[in-house]
């Protein structure tokens, strides 16, 4: 396999991130990540870099759950 196609396990994707191993695997267990990219090694899943690249983490940035009604919505509530 070429350097540029190295496997990340949970402590590169951890550090990619900027969260702690810890915290990788419980997002995987919930299912905040990709999907592996090899899952071979039971408990040992494997992402390629380029997996993460347009991925964007579920809880990070914009809260969709915050988000404001329409106008229409405000006009229908009143």
């Amino acid at each position: 396999m070429a350097d540029d196609q190295r496997l990340w396990g949970y402590p590169e994707v951890a550090a990619h991130l900027g969260i702690s191993v810890g915290a990788t695997r419980s997002r995987k267990s919930r299912g905040s990540l990709p999907s592996p990219d090899d899952d071979s090694v039971p408990d040992r899943p494997r992402w390629k870099p380029s997996t993460f690249q347009n991925w964007r983490p579920v809880g990070r940035g914009f809260r969709s759950d915050l988000h404001r009604t329409t106008r229409a919505e405000d006009a229908q509530a009143n």
